[in-house]
């Protein structure tokens, strides 16, 4: 069965000479919550800029490789081509639109639609019944809201283009644990009811194997382990090096993942 979206060996170069990813490799099944963990520079949010073509902006390119969605080449087409094809980005830092209200930046969301405002309407209910929060708040200006409603706000933008695969990027970021929660409770929920698809990158790799169905562990660019979240979530290297628990090296000091064997022996293959 094709999958919804295939990365297959893709490198992706910054200013003509800087390699960011090496080979990256993974799929997304169609209805499935799929995580990109790691640490800060690890190659997450270029591989979702690399899927959501968004890379020339910030002078990036994919040089080698594949990206497929539903059997469709997809590495040379527009943004505003992907979000015509159901791919839509939450960018990470939420980047609402501060002079514009709630109610004003999910509209906007809904800008290449041309199914009509009843359908616009009908689905903006829709995102107010997932997020209650923002309809009591939908006159407010986003500048004036808090972190998770901004959150809340980019993400509800991001179902306004009716998408079938949503890229999310580092949701948790500078939200209190309890929002974080109930951000990923509404993903699972979305998931679930509507069958929306997500690609997330997550540095919290214990929260987001609670919620996803597969992962993908990434390091310097290179996919390092991939499995579903319940195999990673046992895997010892991961639970080590990820999740915090388990042994450490002499000294104290945790190791890099290129201390391991099973790194090692991924390394070998990935070359």
């Amino acid at each position: 069965m094709t999958p919804l979206l295939a990365v297959n060996g893709i490198e992706v170069i910054y200013n003509h000479v800087i390699l960011v990813l090496k080979g990256v490799s993974l799929t997304v099944p169609q209805g499935r919550i799929v995580a990109l963990l790691g640490g800060n520079g690890a190659g997450k949010t270029t591989t979702l800029r690399a899927v959501s073509n968004l890379l020339a902006a910030e002078r990036g390119a994919v040089t080698k490789g594949r990206i497929e969605l539903r059997g469709e080449r997809i590495e040379h087409l527009s943004p505003s081509a992907m979000v015509a094809r159901g791919v839509v980005q939450v960018m990470e830092g939420r980047h609402c639109f501060a002079h514009l209200s709630i109610e004003e930046n999910l509209l906007t969301g809904a800008y290449t639609r041309k199914d009509g405002k009843a359908a616009v309407a009908q689905t903006l209910e829709k995102v107010y019944a997932f997020f209650p929060g923002l309809k009591a708040r939908r006159h407010a200006l986003a500048a004036y809201t808090s972190g998770g409603e901004q959150q809340m706000c980019a993400i509800g933008r991001a179902l306004m283009a009716h998408p079938t695969l949503v890229l999310l990027d580092e949701p948790s970021m500078g939200l209190a644990p309890q929002i974080v929660e109930e951000v990923f409770d509404i993903v699972r929920e979305l998931n679930q009811r509507e069958g929306t698809t997500f690609l997330l990158a997550e540095q919290n790799t214990h929260l987001a194997l609670r919620y996803a169905d597969d992962g993908y562990i990434l390091e310097n660019g290179r996919v390092v382990m991939e499995g579903s979240a319940a195999s990673l979530r046992e895997n010892e290297d991961v639970r080590e090096f990820y999740l915090g628990m388990g042994r450490q090296a002499d000294g104290g000091e945790r190791r890099s993942f290129r201390d391991v064997k099973s790194y090692k022996r991924r390394k070998r293959w990935l070359a």
